[in-house]
């Protein structure tokens, strides 16, 4: 374990009580701030050398929660010295530098993956297999909202902080054959911290569709809201409130289809709208990260993609720089690349 800062002990945590790793070491640049982590009478090493983990023969793997500059040199390193390689968000402080992180573990074969925690609550694995399953119908629409009275961040903007979440949802719920095609990002700076404090982005996907996430350090409230309108229903989720996290609704508006559309009388009911039941199906609770490093132990020893492998980290990592780029700009909008 490489971090005993914010998440590292959290991460400490999950891999001590997992059955299948073993914590060998923790690393961290305060020697004296990895020690009290771990307390006294661990058997786990702390060390502020990170040399002589990579060249630890019985470290078999390596987890960064380090500042976002460091992951690309930090991970590159590891899986040069062999190692398979778990990264927080983001991957990589530039869309280069994970396509090189992708390259370095395809060419040893080593596992690459991205902490992408929301992605294994049990609420978005749900979220994924009604999508998925066609349950919701196809996708209109998604708004996603995460908004709090946070931390003014100096490395980073709003978008960078708080937005790697919702994006890497959208990867993860999405069906096959659906994914953004082009960016724009509106933000401000109301209180001068140097960069933005309040962000908009907004996704075009290729089916037509949109999907749109709203971002902010600056609210007096907490709010974790995601919506997902479909043609058959749309689902709300609301990560606050734990006696309902998810709602489904079969209510919404339909349109007559051409057939229905033969003779006069049905074009004067070209729209029409439903209102049905609301159903909160049973979410059960279990700590997303002990589920994440389940699945870091699975693509290890299976050697196939994790759910949040590097492409995926990579995904959200274009639409993050692209957001920039376009914010850069005006909230013109900016093509994207890395698609499906």
């Amino acid at each position: 374990m490489i971090g005993a800062g914010y998440w590292g002990p959290n991460l400490v945590r999950n891999f001590q009580g997992s059955p299948t790793f073993h914590l060998r070491a923790l690393c961290d640049l305060d020697l004296a701030r990895a020690e009290r982590l771990l307390g006294r009478y661990s058997t786990v090493q702390a060390t502020d050398d990170f040399a002589t983990v990579l060249a630890n023969p019985e470290i078999h793997a390596v987890a960064l929660a380090t500042p976002a500059g460091t992951h690309a040199p930090l991970a590159t390193a590891a899986l040069r010295a062999g190692k398979h390689v778990l990264v927080e968000k983001p991957l990589a402080a530039t869309v280069e530098e994970g396509r090189a992180l992708i390259a370095e573990a395809d060419d040893r074969g080593l596992t690459l993956m991205c902490d992408h925690t929301y992605c294994y609550t049990p609420a978005v694995t749900r979220i994924r297999e009604m999508l998925h399953g066609g349950d919701l119908g196809d996708v209109h629409y998604i708004d996603s909202v995460r908004i709090n009275l946070g931390l003014v961040q100096k490395d980073v903007d709003v978008m960078w902080d708080l937005a790697p979440h919702d994006l890497s949802i959208l990867d993860s719920v999405l069906p096959p054959g659906v994914h953004p095609v082009a960016v724009s990002a509106h933000g401000a700076d109301p209180i001068g911290a140097g960069q933005s404090c309040v962000a908009y982005i907004t996704l075009q996907l290729n089916t037509g569709a949109i999907a749109h996430v709203h971002v902010n350090w600056l609210s007096p409230v907490k709010v974790r809201t995601t919506i997902v309108g479909g043609s058959k229903r749309t689902l709300v989720w609301d990560d606050l409130n734990p006696s309902q996290r998810i709602a489904v609704y079969d209510r919404g508006v339909d349109v007559a289809t051409p057939e229905e559309l033969a003779t006069e009388e049905r074009r004067d009911i070209l729209v029409s709208y439903r209102s049905g039941d609301m159903v909160a199906p049973a979410i059960p609770e279990r700590e997303a990260l002990r589920t994440m490093v389940d699945e870091f132990a699975r693509a290890i020893r299976t050697g196939t993609p994790a759910l949040t492998d590097g492409r995926s980290g990579l995904r959200v990592l274009e639409i993050l720089q692209a957001a920039s780029h376009s914010l850069a700009n005006g909230g013109s909008t900016v093509a994207l690349e890395v698609g499906e």
